[in-house]
């Protein structure tokens, strides 16, 4: 298997190429060697590695900054994905492509299935959905993940942040009032290697973590965590608070938990998070 992976620096990327597994080659870029929104170097690069599949890990996931920068977000998230599904298609490569929760509303009152109606509320969901819609037309055999609130021992990510303000303050204040399932970033690129060994069919699917919290639950669960393994002294006090006292500029969906039975029946499990959280801690 000759595998071209984008996004190689980020969170899922890197943990991938952990993952690679023997007999396995991996090309593995990054915004610097590959602009996938530049379509001839995505060409010159595809046509010379000619992988047999493409995994599009690259994204740009600053939710706020994309408010701002909503043509950057564009070019990343949808241009790019349409030059990778094009270029697939050229060499006879198949494309995996990782996309997110917010393209939906958070207007549910259960779990988002795959073909749910999607409603983006911010520039970064939009883009992403954009994305997908890409990907399905140009090449309807592309696996297309959507999946959540991902960390990891790599990168900037939610469990970092915690534990980073719990070393600076004896209480913090965290969103309870928006739920979604967190997912390490480890058991998502596991299940991409799982789906591409089996030859999954292609389509969207949902994957992500195996039961769904506030923001301000789950940073309870890094500080007992933390100070279970004796990385935090004590936790700091948590105070619930709505997302109207956390103003940001792009708004977030209440509820974006992904019902994820689909790929639950071909025998994949879910992410366990508060067992990887757990695991990642002490070495981050």
């Amino acid at each position: 298997m000759k595998v071209l992976l984008t996004g190689g620096n980020g969170q899922l990327g890197r943990c991938f190429s952990d993952r690679t597994p023997i007999g396995w080659n991996v090309l593995a870029t990054d915004a610097k060697t590959l602009d996938i929104t530049d379509l001839i170097q995505v060409k010159n690069v595809v046509k010379s590695y000619r992988p047999n599949v493409i995994v599009n890990a690259a994204a740009y996931t600053a939710v706020d900054r994309a408010e701002l920068e909503p043509e950057l977000a564009a070019l990343i998230n949808e241009t790019g994905p349409r030059n990778l599904a094009l270029v697939a298609n050229e060499v006879g490569a198949r494309l995996v492509h990782i996309s997110t929760d917010y393209v939906f509303d958070g207007e549910a009152g259960t779990p988002y299935i795959e073909t749910a109606v999607t409603n983006p509320l911010n520039v970064y969901g939009k883009t992403k959905r954009d994305g997908e819609v890409a990907v399905k037309q140009i090449q309807p055999d592309a696996l297309i993940i959507r999946t959540a609130w991902v960390f990891s021992e790599y990168g900037n990510n939610f469990v970092k942040t915690m534990l980073s303000l719990a070393r600076q303050h004896n209480q913090v204040n965290v969103v309870s009032d928006q739920f979604g399932c967190p997912t390490y970033a480890g058991d998502i690129a596991q299940v991409i290697i799982e789906l591409l060994i089996s030859n999954t069919s292609g389509g969207v699917y949902h994957y992500c973590g195996d039961s769904s919290v506030s923001w301000s639950h789950f940073a309870k669960v890094i500080f007992s965590s933390a100070v279970q393994q004796g990385v935090l002294k004590y936790a700091p006090s948590v105070n619930d608070i709505t997302t109207e006292l956390y103003p940001t500029l792009a708004i977030r969906p209440k509820y974006s938990v992904l019902n994820c039975g689909k790929i639950e029946e071909k025998g994949i499990h879910l992410s366990k998070w508060r067992r990887q959280v757990a695991f990642i801690i002490t070495s981050i």
